[in-house]
């Protein structure tokens, strides 16, 4: 069954192994990380490169650039590929460098990541005061040259405003929903529906502290959680608008020992819950069949974990 998974990290290094990603199988279009708030636009060019070098000459990958390539390559059983930023820092400051990502592959960017920038106000910040200006400016430029605004990571009043701004769909690349567990990268209703009134979509993540399912031996519960989050966005703005963005990270043993090394920098948030657990490809490749256990047709199903993000991505790819 085909993919479209809007949100999967790397190890942030250029000389990076692609090849873990195949752990997704085949007929999958991912949206790799290339940056966030550490990098600047030297250091995600660099990664992008690297890694659209080594996809080009492996036959297992294919880089995408419309909705025609990501169909092709889902017929074809290969793995497409384009990029996200978890964060503006890496414009350098400048707007202009929105075209010059999307020119790169870049297909989706979220202003802030957990915390204040020049952008805006992220989801860990005690103040929020929403998108500057600049903030604002960049959403248009993001839906001037094609790239998607990206909620996660950012404050409450910032994905609002965002979906006030916004001239084409917004997403929620990876975040889950608040009311079914409270926590600060988790995104209220009010958030979700003003997505939704965009044409935008919400996608579901598998992290463990974002799902309230963080035990090490919690695999398979985790999985459950997050079709009760797919199952609860459904019912709250219907079928067209909740995929799948499941922010599993192939460095995910560093990622841990850099939250306990720098608590400060996560907070409580982030290391209340012991090691953070994720949903790895292989147990996000069984949510079909969860959903289709709790009584979910193959249409359905078909529409959250791979129509509704192509579906957007055809109104916002230019």
């Amino acid at each position: 069954m085909r993919l479209w998974e809007q949100h999967t990290c790397l190890p942030l290094d250029p000389e990076a192994d692609i090849t873990p990603l195949t752990r997704y199988g085949t007929g999958a279009y991912l949206s790799v990380n290339v940056g966030y708030s550490p990098q600047d636009r030297a250091a995600s060019t660099a990664m992008i490169s690297a890694w659209t070098d080594r996809a080009s000459r492996d036959p297992r990958f294919r880089l995408v650039h419309t909705v025609d390539d990501v169909d092709r390559a889902w017929s074809d059983g290969v793995l497409g590929l384009a990029f996200d930023l978890e964060d503006s820092a890496p414009l350098d400051g400048d707007l202009d460098n929105v075209a010059y990502f999307v020119g790169l592959g870049v297909r989706s960017l979220l202003p802030t990541y957990n915390h204040e920038n020049a952008a805006g106000c992220g989801c860990l910040d005690a103040v929020d005061t929403g998108l500057t200006a600049h903030g604002r400016d960049l959403v248009r430029a993001m839906n001037a040259a094609g790239m998607a605004a990206d909620g996660s990571h950012c404050s409450r009043r910032s994905g609002l405003d965002i979906a006030a701004i916004t001239e084409r769909p917004m997403i929620y690349s990876h975040s889950n929903f608040a009311a079914l567990w409270e926590h600060p990268r988790n995104i209220t209703d009010d958030q979700a529906r003003a997505c939704a009134d965009t044409g935008g979509v919400v996608g579901i993540n598998g992290v463990g502290i974002f799902l309230g399912v963080n035990g090490i031996d919690d695999g398979a519960a985790r999985v459950e959680a997050m079709a009760d989050h797919v199952e609860y966005g459904v019912e709250l703005l219907g079928i067209d608008h909740v995929g799948v963005g499941s922010d599993f990270s192939f460095d995910h043993e560093d990622f841990v020992a850099e939250v306990a090394a720098h608590p400060d920098a996560f907070g409580p948030e982030y290391t209340a819950y012991g090691p953070l657990q994720w949903v790895p490809p292989e147990d996000t490749r069984t949510l079909p069949n969860v959903l289709r256990s709790r009584g979910w047709d193959d249409a359905a199903v078909d529409a959250v974990v791979a129509g509704n993000f192509r579906r957007v991505a055809g109104e916002i790819w230019v």
